[in-house]
C-alpha cells in the first residue's frame, strides 16, 4: 500500500512553545587589548514562548544586568565552571587505571551534555504597555498578506544584556596586540550571550570600539567608522549582516592589520600584520580565479556582500582555518613569498576550500546534525573542481587517490558513518573534528563524486545550481539542506533511478565500511580471453554495518543482497589498444569469476628481434632485463590490467599480476604522467623488482670506500634511481647514482673551488681528427664512479650498504 505523501511546506517551521526564537541580534563591545578587557551589551529580538522564560547560552561571562523592553527583569545564571565539585567527586573514587578512564569519560560526556542546556534564564513574563500598543499597531499591517496569521500572535520582546568577559580562555583569545575568535563547536557563547545552536539563525548588527591604531574585522559589510574625541581617541567599526546565520559563524579579529583589497573584485579584501604584507600579496594573487570559478560553476552571485581573509600569527591561531560568515581567519604559515613553490598548491587549496565553505556550510546549513556530511562534501567537491580547473587534473587525481586510501584504512566502525542519527546524537557534534572529521570529510567528497559519475557532470552541476538558487530565493527564508532533499534532487534532476538510490544512500551514507577487492587472472589462449577471479570483502565486519543500518528508520535493505550498488570497470591494455569493460558487479556473491574477451590477435610474431651487442637472452651487461615483450606467455596479447582506472569507486583494490605487467605499467605511466597510477605502481613494482635490480647497481657504485681512522666531517647522501628506456619503450637498464647533499656545505668554509673533469666538444673533435689522420684505434668506456676534482670530500656510507663499520666514502 502506498504511503500518503506529506504536504510540501516552503514556509518557516513554527517554533515550539517550549523554545525561544531569535529574530535579530545586536552586539556592541568595547575592547581594551592592553588590559585584556571586553565589556558591552547585546540586544536580542526574541519570540518568547508561552512559559515566558527565555534560555540563552553564556560561558566565561559576567552578567551585569538584564532588561526586557527597557525594564529590568529577573534572571538566573549558572556557569558550568561552578559544577567542578561534582567532577571532583567522580575522581575521588578512582582506584585503578580502568576506573580512571571510566571517570574521565563520564566527566567528558557530562560536560558535553551540560553544554546543550541553556544556563542563562531570563524572565519575560510581564508584558509592558509599550509592547501591547506596538502589537495593536502591527495588527492591520499583518492582514495585508505580507505576514502569516500566526506571526502577530508571537510574543516578541527586546532583551538587552549588559556583560563583560571574565576569562578569555576559549572562544576568544588575546596575545600582545591581537584579539581573535574561533568557530569551534559551541564556543560563540564564550564571548556573547546567544542561542548557540546551528538551528537558530538571525541577522546581526555589530559595533566594536577599539584603539585608533587598531583595525576591527568582523562578519558582514562595513558600514562606516567613527573616531571619538577622547584622549587617546578610539575608533568604532559598524558592521551589518543581512543574511541569517547561526551564532557560531560570527567572527572578530582586532589587530594593527594592513589591508590589501583584491584587484579583480572590490568585495574581496585581505588583511595581515605589516611584516607579512609582501607574502600576502604574492599568496592571494590567484584568489580572484577561485572566486570566478565558483561563481561561474554555480551561476549565481556570492551570497554575502563582502568577503575578508585575515591572516594572524601562527602562535595565536587555534587551528589553521577558522570560518565565519563572509570571513575566514588563517594562520600566517600559509603565506609564502615568490621564491617558494612547494607551498603554493597546499595554500591555494586551503583558501579555495574556505571560500567553498561560505556557500555550503555557512550560507546553506544542514537541516539536522546527521546532514552535516552533505554540506562538507559539497564544499570539498567544489574545491576539487577548482583543483582540476586551475591546478591540473593530475593534482586532483593524486589528492583523491591519497584521500581514498586513507578512508579505506580507517572506515571500519560506526564513527565514520556519514548520516547516522544515533552516532551524531551520541557524539554531540564532535564527530566532525579531529582525525575522524577529516576521514568523514574525504568520504563525503568520494560519495558525491561517485554520484557524479553515475549521473554525469552536467546533471550534478544542475543539482548544485538548484540548491543555491533555491537558497537565494527571497520568498524562502529557509536556507537548509537535508540528505532526503538531496536524494530527491538526484532522482528528479540527476535522473537516477529510485532503486539505485534506494541501495546507494543506505550503503554509502548510513553505514560504514568500504569494499575490499582481491583479484587475480589468467589468460585463456584457446578462447583468447582473460579469466578474472574476484573476492569481495569489506573493511569492517558485516555485523557492524548491519547494526548501523538498522538504527536509521529510513534504511531499507533487501534480503540476500550483500554488497554495494553499481559496476566497476576493468581496463585492459592490449597490443592493439586500451579497452574498458564495466562488467564487475559490486553486489551479489563474494566470489566471482568473469571472462573478458580480448580484442588483439595472438601476436607471437610481433616480438622484436634482439639488438646487436645483446646476449642471446636479450639482456646486456648493465641490467638483467629482457628486451622482448613481457607477458604471461609467448602468445598473450596482454600488456597490463587495471581495476577502476578512473577511481569511480571508493574501494581498496589488491590486483595480483606478474611483475612484468607492473613494469610495463610503470613505463607507460612515466610517459603519461599519471600520478595516482604511478604511485600505485611504484609501490608494488618497487617492492617486487626494482629492489633486486637496483641492488646490483648500488653494489657497483660503492666500491670506492676507505677506512676512517680519524673523525672528519662527513656529508650526507642519497640514492637517485633512473630507468633508461629504448626507443620502443622497453627497459634498457636500471641506474643508481649516489649523490652527495652538497647544499649543506658553505662556500669558503667547507670548500673553495670545485670543478668536474668534463671534456669539451672541441677536444673530442680534435682527438677524432687525429685518430682519423694517423689511423689510431679508439676505445670508449663508461666510468662507474665520477668523482669531483678538487678538495677532499668525505661522505657517509650509502644507505643500505652492508660494509665494514667506521667506514666513509
Amino acid at each position: 500500500m502506498a504511503k500518503p505523501r506529506k504536504p510540501k511546506n516552503n514556509e518557516d517551521p513554527k517554533p515550539e512553545n517550549s523554545g525561544a526564537v531569535v529574530h535579530h541580534q545586536k552586539l556592541c563591545l568595547s575592547i581594551d587589548i592592553d588590559k585584556r578587557q571586553v565589556h558591552g551589551y547585546t540586544e536580542l529580538e526574541i519570540a518568547v514562548p508561552e512559559i515566558g522564560i527565555v534560555g540563552l547560552h553564556a560561558e566565561n561571562l559576567g552578567i551585569e544586568s538584564v532588561w526586557v523592553d527597557g525594564e529590568p527583569t529577573e534572571f538566573e545564571y549558572y556557569p558550568h565552571r561552578q559544577q567542578q565539585a561534582e567532577d571532583d567527586k567522580r575522581f575521588s573514587s578512582v582506584c585503578s587505571p580502568s576506573s580512571a578512564a571510566d571517570a574521565a569519560v563520564s566527566v567528558y560526556m557530562s560536560a558535553l551534555e551540560k553544554e546543550l542546556v541553556p544556563n542563562l534564564l531570563i524572565n519575560c513574563c510581564k508584558p509592558s504597555k509599550a509592547e501591547s500598543e506596538q502589537q495593536q499597531e502591527r495588527q492591520p499591517a499583518s492582514e495585508n498578506g505580507f505576514h502569516s496569521s500566526a506571526e502577530p500572535k508571537q510574543n516578541v520582546r527586546t532583551v538587552r544584556i549588559d556583560y563583560w568577559i571574565e576569562k578569555a580562555e576559549t572562544g576568544i583569545h588575546f596575545r600582545n596586540n591581537l584579539l581573535h575568535t574561533d568557530n569551534q563547536i559551541r564556543r560563540a557563547r564564550c564571548w556573547f550571550p546567544c542561542i548557540d545552536d546551528n538551528s537558530q539563525r538571525c541577522c546581526y548588527d555589530l559595533e566594536f570600539t577599539v584603539a585608533h591604531n587598531l583595525v576591527a574585522v568582523s562578519t558582514g559589510s562595513l558600514l562606516y567608522q567613527v573616531l571619538s574625541k577622547d584622549n587617546p581617541p578610539r575608533k568604532t567599526y559598524f558592521y551589518k549582516l543581512d543574511v541569517p546565520v547561526a551564532a557560531r559563524w560570527i567572527s572578530l579579529a582586532v589587530a594593527p592589520f594592513e589591508v590589501f583589497p583584491d584587484h579583480q573584485f572590490s568585495l574581496i579584501s585581505h588583511m595581515c600584520s605589516p611584516p607579512n604584507l609582501s607574502k600576502m600579496r604574492n599568496t592571494v594573487d590567484f584568489f580572484h580565479s577561485a572566486f570566478s570559478c565558483y561563481k561561474d560553476f554555480l551561476s549565481v552571485d556570492f551570497p554575502f556582500d563582502s568577503y575578508t581573509q585575515v591572516f594572524i600569527e601562527p602562535e595565536m591561531a587555534v587551528s589553521s582555518l577558522s570560518l565565519g560568515a563572509s570571513m575566514s581567519i588563517f594562520s600566517s604559515q600559509v603565506l609564502f613569498d615568490e621564491k617558494v613553490i612547494d607551498q603554493t598548491i597546499d595554500t591555494r587549496v586551503k583558501l579555495a576550500y574556505a571560500l567553498a565553505r561560505q556557500w555550503f556550510g555557512v550560507y546553506i546549513t544542514p537541516e539536522a546534525p546527521n546532514d552535516e556530511w552533505l554540506l562538507d562534501g559539497l564544499a570539498g567537491f567544489l574545491t576539487d573542481f577548482f583543483i582540476k580547473k586551475h591546478l591540473g587534473n593530475n593534482e586532483a587525481r593524486y589528492r583523491r587517490y591519497k584521500e581514498n586510501c586513507a578512508v579505506c584504512k580507517v572506515d571500519n566502525d560506526g564513527a565514520t558513518a556519514l548520516s547516522c542519527s544515533a552516532s551524531c546524537k551520541d557524539l554531540y557534534g564532535t564527530q566532525c573534528i579531529g582525525l575522524y572529521g577529516k576521514i568523514r570529510s574525504w568520504k563525503s567528497v568520494a560519495v558525491l563524486q561517485m554520484l557524479e559519475k553515475q549521473m554525469g557532470p552536467e546533471s550534478f552541476r544542475r543539482i548544485l545550481q538548484t540548491i543555491v538558487s533555491r537558497a537565494q530565493d527571497k520568498t524562502r527564508s529557509i536556507k537548509t539542506l537535508s540528505t532526503k532533499e538531496f536524494r530527491h534532487f538526484a532522482n528528479k534532476v540527476g535522473n537516477l533511478e529510485r532503486p539505485f538510490l534506494k541501495d546507494f544512500f543506505p550503503r554509502w551514507v548510513s553505514s560504514c565500511g568500504c569494499p575490499v577487492l582481491r583479484m587475480g587472472f589468467s589468460y585463456n589462449k584457446r578462447k583468447n580471453m582473460v579469466e578474472l577471479a574476484v573476492l569481495r570483502g569489506c573493511t569492517t565486519l558485516q555485523t557492524s554495518s548491519t547494526s548501523i543500518l538498522d538504527i536509521n528508520p529510513d534504511t531499507e535493505t533487501r534480503d540476500g543482497d550483500i554488497g554495494w550498488p553499481g559496476m566497476m570497470s576493468i581496463r585492459v591494455y592490449e597490443l592493439d589498444g586500451m579497452y574498458d569493460h564495466p562488467i564487475l558487479p559490486m553486489a551479489g556473491e563474494a566470489w566471482q569469476l568473469l571472462e573478458i574477451q580480448c580484442h588483439s590477435k595472438l601476436a607471437a610474431r610481433r616480438f622484436q628481434k634482439p639488438k646487436k651487442g645483446l646476449k642471446l637472452d636479450g639482456s646486456d651487461d648493465n641490467g638483467d632485463v629482457p628486451s622482448m615483450d613481457m607477458r604471461l606467455n609467448t602468445e598473450s596479447p596482454l600488456l597490463w590490467i587495471r581495476a577502476d582506472p578512473d577511481m569511480e569507486y571508493l574501494a581498496e583494490v589488491h590486483f595480483n599480476q606478474p611483475v612484468q605487467m607492473w613494469q610495463e605499467t610503470l613505463a607507460q605511466n612515466e610517459s603519461n604522467k599519471d600520478a595516482p597510477t604511478r604511485l600505485e605502481n611504484d609501490t608494488r613494482f618497487g617492492k617486487n623488482l626494482v629492489y633486486t635490480r637496483r641492488s646490483k647497481a648500488i653494489s657497483e657504485s660503492t666500491d670506492a670506500q676507505e677506512a676512517n681512522p680519524t673523525p672528519v666531517d662527513q656529508e650526507r647522501n642519497q640514492w637517485v634511481y633512473t630507468v633508461k628506456y629504448r626507443t620502443d619503450r622497453s627497459i634498457e637498464r636500471y641506474k643508481a647514482r649516489l649523490v652527495a647533499k652538497g647544499f649543506t656545505q658553505i662556500y669558503g668554509i667547507d670548500y673553495s673551488e670545485t670543478f668536474a673533469p668534463v671534456a669539451k666538444m672541441n677536444t673530442v673533435r680534435v682527438i677524432l681528427s687525429l685518430a682519423a689522420n694517423y689511423g689510431w684505434k679508439l676505445q670508449q668506456f663508461d666510468v662507474k664512479n665520477a668523482f669531483l676534482h678538487g678538495e677532499e670530500i668525505y661522505m657517509e656510507v650509502p644507505p643500505g650498504y652492508e660494509g665494514a663499520a667506521n667506514s666513509i666514502c
